[in-house]
C-alpha cells in the first residue's frame, strides 16, 4: 500500500546495515528462567523482504525469542543480528532498524494515541514535521482518527494492539517484530493490518509474526517456522514446511500433543 511509510534506513548518521545480511539472524540462542530452559540453542535466519512466520505452541519459546532478537531480554548465550548488526553489541544501531510490536510491554498509556505515537517517532529522532505527517497517516490507516486524542488507558484491547502497530511503524523500520499482533483485534481491523504489512513487505521491508492461528499464517506469510520446547522443529517456505499438507496439520505432526482419549461420561448427553 503506498500510504504505508516506506522502510528507511538507519537513524540519520548511522551507517548503513549490511546489503547482503539477512534480516534477522539467530544463532545458537539460550535462555533459562531458573531450572526452566525457555530457549535451547535456538538458530534461524530471515530473509530479507519475506513475511516470516513463528509459530508454536504455549510456552514454546516464540515471546522470548522475539525480545533476546529485539533487545528487550539479554541471553544467556548466542547471538542476535539485524542486518548484519549485533543486537546487544551494538544496541542503539540495531533497534534502530526495527520496529517491535512486542508481548505484555506496557505503553505510555497515559499520552493520547495521538501523543504516544508522537513521542515514539522523536525518540527516533524525526523532526516534528515529519512526526506529524507519519502519525496522522498512520491513525488514518488503522482507524484510529476518532481515538487520537483519548488516553490509550481508556482504549480496548484491540484498539491498544493497533496503536502499538503504529508506534512500531512510524520511524519506517527495515524490520518489524510482531508478536501476537491479531490477539484480540476484530476481523475488519485485522484485515486492514494484514494490508498494511502486506504493503510494507512489498515495499522492500521485512516481517517477522508470532501467531497461534494456523490458517493466518499459511494465508499471509511466505516463510514459516514452527518452535517447540525453545528449539525450531521446521523452518523455511510454508510450502516446503507444511509438505502438501496444511499448515495445521503439519503443525500438529511435528508437534504432537494430540489426545484421542474418550471424553468422559458425564461430558456425554446421550
Amino acid at each position: 500500500m503506498t500510504d504505508t511509510p516506506a522502510p528507511s534506513a538507519a537513524t540519520a548518521g548511522q551507517a548503513l546495515p549490511e546489503a547482503s545480511a539477512p534480516a534477522i539472524e539467530l544463532h545458537g540462542l539460550t535462555k533459562r528462567f531458573g531450572a526452566n530452559l525457555a530457549v535451547d540453542n535456538l538458530h534461524l535466519t530471515v530473509p530479507v523482504g519475506s513475511f516470516y512466520g513463528l509459530v508454536g505452541p504455549n510456552g514454546a519459546g516464540k515471546t522470548t525469542t522475539l525480545s533476546m532478537a529485539t533487545g528487550l531480554l539479554p541471553p544467556d548465550a548466542g547471538t542476535a543480528t539485524i542486518l548484519g548488526v549485533d543486537m546487544w553489541a551494538d544496541p542503539l544501531r540495531a533497534k534502530a532498524l526495527i520496529g517491535n510490536l512486542a508481548d505484555g510491554v506496557k505503553l505510555f498509556d497515559r499520552l493520547t494515541g495521538e501523543q504516544l505515537v508522537t513521542y515514539n517517532g522523536m525518540l527516533f529522532g524525526l523532526d516534528r514535521a515529519t512526526v506529524a505527517t507519519r502519525v496522522a497517516d498512520l491513525l488514518r490507516l488503522l482507524d484510529l482518527e476518532s481515538a487520537a486524542g483519548t488516553v490509550v488507558v481508556d482504549y480496548s484491547a484491540g484498539m491498544t494492539k493497533k496503536i502499538a502497530l503504529a508506534c512500531a511503524l512510524v520511524h519506517a523500520p527495515r524490520v518489524l517484530v510482531l508478536d501476537e499482533p491479531f490477539e484480540s483485534v476484530d476481523p475488519v481491523s485485522a484485515a486492514n493490518i494484514r494490508d498494511i504489512l502486506t504493503g510494507y513487505v512489498q515495499g522492500g521491508g521485512t516481517v517477522i509474526v508470532s501467531s497461534h492461528v494456523m490458517d493466518l499464517v499459511q494465508r499471509m506469510c511466505d516463510h514459516v517456522a514452527v518452535v517447540a520446547a525453545g528449539r525450531v522443529l521446521a523452518a523455511g517456505t510454508v510450502e516446503d514446511v507444511r509438505a502438501g499438507e496444511s499448515l495445521e496439520d503439519r503443525f500438529v505432526q511435528l508437534v504432537g500433543g494430540r489426545h484421542h482419549a474418550e471424553e468422559p461420561e458425564w461430558l456425554r448427553r446421550s
